[in-house]
Order: C-alpha cells, then sequence, then structure tokens
C-alpha cells in the first residue's frame, strides 16, 4: 500500500470518526502527503471541524480545503439577522472588549475588522462567531496591537516550545518586529500547528509565518 493510499484511507476514518460532521459528503485526495479535501457540508463551523479531523492524521504534510458550504432553508437568515446575532454574541464574551469589533455580512460572509490587544482574543471572536446558524465564511481581519521587542518574542516562544511539548533544536524561530517565523522539522501535521499556536501566544507577535515542515 503507497503511503498517499494509506494516508487517504486514515483521512477517511477519522472523518467518519469526527462525531460534529457527516463525513458522506466529504472527498479525499492525497498526493505526496497533501490532502485535497472536497465535496460540502451543512453548516459553515463543520468546514473546520473536517481540517482538525484531518490533521490528526500521521504523515499528513498539507491540507488544501476546498468544502462548500450548503445551507438548508432551514438555516438561513438574512445578513441583518446573522448581523445582529454576531453582535449579540460577541457582546457576551467576557474576553473580548466593548466595541473593539466591526462586523460585515455580505450573503452570509462575516468580515471581521477592529482591534484587539492579544491574539487570544482575535481567535476567540472568529471561533464564537462561525458557529451562527447561517453563516457561509468568516474573514478575520482584526488586528493586534503590540510593542513588540523581538528578542524577548524568540526568547519567550523558545522557552515556551522547550517548556511544554518538545525540543527547539528541530525549530528555529526568528524575529522581526513583531512578525514571527518559523522554520525546520517535525513529525506531524499537530505539532507543525502547535508550533505556531505557541509563537502566537508570545506577548507581541503580531504575526506568524509558518515554514516547518513535516518529517
Amino acid at each position: 500500500m503507497s503511503d498517499d493510499h494509506k494516508i487517504k484511507t486514515e483521512v477517511t476514518a477519522e472523518l467518519a470518526f469526527e462525531p460534529s460532521i457527516n463525513a458522506d459528503h466529504i472527498g479525499v485526495a492525497v498526493k505526496d502527503g497533501v490532502v485535497t479535501l472536497s465535496g460540502h457540508v451543512a453548516q459553515y463551523w463543520q468546514k473546520a471541524a473536517a481540517e482538525r479531523a484531518t490533521g490528526r492524521v500521521r504523515n499528513v504534510r498539507a491540507i488544501v480545503e476546498e468544502i462548500e458550504v450548503r445551507l438548508s432553508d432551514m438555516v438561513m437568515h438574512s445578513d441583518d439577522e446573522i448581523a445582529a446575532a454576531a453582535l449579540h454574541r460577541l457582546a457576551w464574551e467576557a474576553s473580548i472588549p466593548k466595541d473593539a469589533v466591526k462586523v460585515r455580512v455580505q450573503k452570509g460572509f462575516i468580515t471581521l475588522t477592529g482591534n484587539v490587544e492579544w491574539r487570544y482574543q482575535h481567535d476567540a471572536i472568529a471561533r464564537s462567531i462561525r458557529s451562527l446558524a447561517g453563516v457561509t465564511g468568516v474573514s478575520n481581519q482584526i488586528l493586534v496591537k503590540t510593542h513588540p521587542n523581538p528578542i524577548k518574542i524568540e526568547s519567550d516562544i523558545e522557552n515556551a516550545m522547550h517548556r511544554s511539548w518538545y525540543s527547539t533544536d528541530h525549530i528555529d524561530v526568528t524575529a522581526k518586529g513583531g512578525e514571527v517565523h518559523l522554520t525546520g522539522r517535525v513529525d506531524t501535521w499537530s505539532d507543525r500547528n502547535r508550533a505556531a499556536a505557541t509563537a502566537w501566544s508570545a506577548p507581541g507577535t503580531t504575526s506568524v509565518v509558518n515554514d516547518i515542515h513535516i518529517s
């Protein structure tokens, strides 16, 4: 059995195992460890769930996500209704400063803009919005306000990686201003994503370029 065929078999099994999605309408193609997901799902958040499930499979080197959202009549809402629901949900998010985010909706696609102090706030906003009924996509254009110290950012990220999950001998971290560049090699796609998440957690990080390769 070729490596690509084995990866396809295991991704298909992982998608079927994931309880939050219906994998019957998701197609899987693999070439050189790069997985392409196609087909359709009933809700936008299920796209993200399918990508996370795929990333859990060993030897997945990259994911191309081409899944379409096909809303049923029961969950379709007007743009005004979606915008109102989004603002209501954000108002109840204790981690998000009041009036920090602006919401624009066009044909169910939400664009988020504004400024926050921390990356976790940036991510929490998108997580809150993408599960709303009627949403077909989310573009998170919120900026993280920081005053970066590149040397401290590099040190914080390297120390965090060393504390929590693996040796930094396999990962190189460089920072220019708040822009962090990750290079090196890890064993799995999940490790690659975890490295990026660790970099984003460092105070002062404004962007992360993840050029880590899968061994």
